[in-house]
């Protein structure tokens, strides 16, 4: 469950499970215990409005990607497609990054191999993610209208 704001949120986690960010490999399909800073949010523009959020935001596009290979120079970063190293596109068909509130896991400065992208992002079903944290998008549309600047996200 997510705990924000008062309510019990159904949530779903990575495939393997929750484990310590210490021993948070890329690729294992876990999610990273700990506390976390919200980042951001990103957007798809066809699909939802513009928020009502104080977090920064911005739309994504057709080429927007987040690298995932542990040999890019821009490990753990946003990229934008084609690009020459493995990256997770963004826009996806399934819905699943329709909102997406990236969180400040493995980022300051990131550290190849300990994760890349975990999100807070769209749930489809009942569907384990491959580490992210996933939660409803009506509750997570409500849920970024929340949040702002200097709130954490603790995934215990």
């Amino acid at each position: 469950m997510l705990h924000a704001s008062g309510r019990s949120i159904s949530c779903a986690i990575g495939r393997s499970g929750a484990i310590a960010a210490v021993d948070k490999r890329e690729g294992d399909g876990a999610t990273p215990l700990g506390e976390y800073a919200i980042r951001a949010v990103l957007l798809r523009p066809d699909r939802v409005a513009a928020p009502i959020t104080a977090l920064p935001w911005r739309w994504i596009g057709k080429d927007d990607g987040w690298s995932d290979d542990v040999a890019d120079p821009a490990y753990n970063r946003p990229v934008r497609h084609p690009h020459s190293f493995s990256a997770e596109r963004l826009w996806r068909e399934d819905g699943l990054y329709d909102v997406i509130v990236a969180l400040g896991h493995n980022d300051a400065p990131p550290v190849a191999p300990l994760g890349s992208a975990i999100f807070l992002h769209c749930r489809r079903d009942c569907a384990a993610t491959e580490g992210c944290v996933a939660i409803a998008r009506e509750e997570l549309v409500a849920l970024v209208a929340e949040l702002g600047p200097g709130d954490t996200m603790i995934i215990r």
